[in-house]
């Protein structure tokens, strides 16, 4: 499916983007959140430069028309203050402003190494707005243990293996739409694509292998429209993200989990917490399992596990006892 920036973007952009997506190899979907970040900065630039009217419909402001000159033209300040926009009028959350910051960058940074279309990078020195860290929510044990048992209906199997392989492997929603049945090898690992069309190879335990050898034996074959995806919906589809995620949803419903802000990705977080708790898995083995790029973004379950210590200290019947 091409990406709307084919169409839409202006010559430099599109060459950036399509660095992106060749020499980079990112994801058709990572290349797109690019294209849609800096989009929003040269619609705000074009408002900042009066190169529309002030009155303008922001979302209809195309960009294919945007100049060299404008794009050499970008200073540190237009980017504090787009910056400003965002929160004032965007109400973006740091997280979310963090993200245009780096593309931003990133975009500059090609500009000026690759396409040598400036001397410098004017945003060099453009700060990200810090990320609060917090916990991940995931199901404790006997949570994750109630969600499987709650598996019922006619695609029982089907069901129960994703939902395994959820809570055992830490696959994100994503890359669970995109297994094949193929990626199921004999010596029991199993290949995995991930962000950035990343492979990495996933080890099978016994209740990961038995939960979809049981499903393998129900799974529909005729009539099936994508022959080779593993998990098939029941219009003979490969299942999609939102497929999987609805599925998800209604046994977290089921157990009375719906409304506390958990999803597939708290699954994901889950794997990993049991793996981290239970497993004594190091770290580093950790990420090499969830597919993170840093080991940064991994450390986290290492804080959760520091502040249940923390809590059960705290938690003491002697902890709050002073003396006389």
């Amino acid at each position: 499916m091409p990406s709307k920036f084919q169409d839409e973007a202006f010559p430099v952009l599109k060459d950036y983007l399509y660095y992106k997506q060749t020499i980079q190899n990112k994801s058709l979907k990572t290349v797109d959140e690019y294209y849609i970040d800096l989009r929003t900065f040269f619609r705000y630039m074009k408002l900042r430069r009066n190169i529309v009217p002030s009155d303008s419909d922001f979302n209809s402001i195309p960009i294919d028309d945007i100049s060299e000159d404008l794009v050499k033209s970008v200073t540190l300040t237009d980017a504090y203050e787009y910056m400003n926009y965002l929160i004032r009028e965007r109400q973006n959350k740091a997280s979310a402003r963090a993200r245009k910051c780096s593309s931003l960058k990133g975009f500059y940074d090609y500009l000026h190494k690759k396409k040598h279309l400036i001397s410098s990078n004017p945003l060099s020195e453009l700060e990200a707005p810090k990320n609060k860290k917090s916990l991940p929510k995931y199901l404790t044990l006997e949570q994750s243990i109630e969600l499987l048992n709650a598996v019922e209906g006619e695609y029982k199997e089907r069901d129960y293996a994703i939902l395994t392989l959820f809570l055992n492997c830490g696959l994100r929603v994503s890359e669970m739409a995109g297994l094949n049945y193929t990626d199921i090898r004999r010596d029991n690992t199993m290949r995995v694509l991930g962000k950035g069309n990343k492979e990495r190879i996933v080890y099978l335990n016994k209740a990961s292998i038995d939960a979809v050898n049981d499903y393998m034996k129900v799974r529909p074959v005729d009539g099936v429209k994508d022959k080779y995806a593993l998990f098939i919906s029941r219009n003979h589809n490969r299942m999609s993200v939102k497929t999987i995620q609805a599925m998800v949803y209604k046994y977290l419903e089921k157990i009375g989990l719906n409304a506390q802000g958990y999803s597939c990705h708290k699954l994901r977080h889950t794997a990993a917490t049991l793996m981290y708790q239970y497993g004594n898995v190091d770290v580093r083995v950790l990420k090499e399992v969830l597919g993170h790029e840093n080991l940064g973004t991994t450390e986290i379950y290492t804080h959760l596990s520091n502040d249940q210590l923390q809590k059960a200290a705290d938690n003491n019947p002697l902890a709050k006892i002073k003396k006389d």
